[in-house]
Order: structure tokens, then sequence, then C-alpha cells
């Protein structure tokens, strides 16, 4: 059984309790303790650390953290909620997980979300899984920069993020600006090879200076931080395997790229 089917068919076994579980609840129509786990004698797997949990966890973290960092500069625009949309839609959700995730992005932008709360127990539900934590945080940064701007406001709270993930400010500036980098390769496909190069280079986070060796080296890390299926065993969600594939597409891309210039 999925994930999804043991939240909604009630089989809990040791269910998510906090502001992760309560979150999950409101929507399953269950009251959830306040602890971080809670044994109702049901399903196999849903223990600490177990896939299912993770995946019911990152899940809910995603969506609820992505609601919160929309309001940050106290609106929400329209690219924030498309970008919400789209990445339901490229996740091809069912629509009743649809209709929780809409739950759970508006959970975020209600007052009195316990951000601090969600992701002290995101972190612990992860159990040291860095390439999961470094996936969350991407798609955060991609939804704070929905509408082309990276405001203060959402800076600061992608800080609050990566800081609470044990993410350095280092590690942050470096995602943020291969996320840019990202969608300058994305829109730069009529614009000159030179500029789509830069671009590529910085998807990889590297310059024109670095090695071959290095270069490969590096692509290697990224290829594998992003594998679909290292995530996916790992605890992303089934639903989000699109957004992993998507990641490791584009840095495929600008590296075949480099290579074929290195070449000439």
């Amino acid at each position: 059984m999925s994930w999804w089917g043991t939240i909604v068919g009630g089989a809990f076994g040791f269910l998510l309790g906090g502001p992760i579980g309560a979150l999950l609840g409101v929507y399953a129509g269950r009251n959830f303790d306040s602890g971080l786990s809670q044994n109702f004698g049901g399903a196999e797997g849903f223990g600490p650390g177990a896939q299912q949990r993770v995946q019911a966890t990152f899940f809910t973290a995603t969506f609820s953290v992505m609601g919160y960092i929309a309001k940050a500069d106290g609106r929400i625009s329209k690219d924030e909620i498309q970008l919400a949309n789209r990445i339901m839609d490229e996740m091809r959700l069912a629509p009743p997980m649809k209709q929780a995730a809409k739950a759970l992005f508006n959970k975020g932008k209600q007052n009195g979300f316990e951000f601090e709360a969600v992701l002290a127990q995101f972190r612990q539900e992860m159990h040291g899984r860095k390439t999961l934590t470094q996936m969350f945080l991407e798609i955060q940064i991609r939804a704070a920069s929905a509408d082309g701007e990276l405001r203060i406001t959402e800076k600061n709270i992608l800080n609050n993020v990566a800081t609470a993930l044990g993410f350095s400010s280092y590690e942050l500036e470096s995602l943020i600006s291969r996320h840019n980098s990202e969608q300058g390769f994305e829109s730069s496909s009529y614009t000159s090879n030179s500029s789509r190069l830069t671009q590529a280079y910085g998807i990889l986070g590297l310059t024109s200076s670095c090695s071959d060796k290095e270069l490969k080296r590096t692509y290697r890390r990224l290829m594998a931080q992003h594998h679909p299926d290292k995530l996916v065993s790992k605890g992303l969600p089934d639903e989000m395997l699109i957004i992993a594939k998507e990641k490791t597409q584009e840095i495929k891309a600008a590296y075949e790229m480099i290579k074929k210039e290195r070449k000439r």
C-alpha cells in the first residue's frame, strides 16, 4: 500500500504526530496527539524512519512550507499560485491528493502556521537523508522565485529553512545561483551560444576555468544527488519523481553542452 493509501485507509501503525501529523490529520479527518509518534496498532512500515512515513512527511512539509513562503511579503502573487498548481500538475496527483496539497498550501498561508516546528520535525523525520532535505530546499527556492524575483522577505525565510535543515549560507547561495542559471538556461534558447554556455556552467556550480576532471567529477556528483531512483529509495514520494527527472535532465543537458564546446 502506498503512503497515501496508508494515511487515508486508516492503517496508521506508528502515526505521525506533532505539527506535521496535525496538518495531515486535518485533511484525513483524524485527531493526532502532539507527540512525534503514537502507536494506533495499524499499518506496518509507518514507524520512525520508514519510507512511507518519510514520504508522508516530505509531501506534507513541502506544500505547507510552500504556502508559508508564498505569503512572505504579505501577499500571494498569481505566479506563486500558478507555480504551486504547476508542481501539482507535474506530479500528476490524483484528485484527492491534489486537494490535500492545496489544503496544505492554504494551511501554510494562515496566521499561526508553526513554521519552525514543522521544519524541526521534518529534519528529524528525514533521519539524516541530506539528498532529500536538499531536494526539499530546492523546491522551496523554486517556489520563492516563482514571480521572477527573490524578495528580501522570501530570502530571509529561505535562510531560516536552510539553517533549520543544517545547510550553511554558502550552500544556500550556491543552490539559489544554480536555480537562477537553470531558469536562464531554459529561457535563453534563442540567445547567444556564449550566454547559454555561461548558464550551463552555472547549473553545475562551476566556471569556464574548471578542469575537465573537475567538470566530470561535479557532473557525476550532481547526477548521483538527483538520481530519481536513489531519491525515491530514500523516501521521495513517487509523485515527485518527475521533479527529480527534470533536475537530472537539466544537469545532463548543461554537461553535454559544455563537453561539446570543449571539444571544438
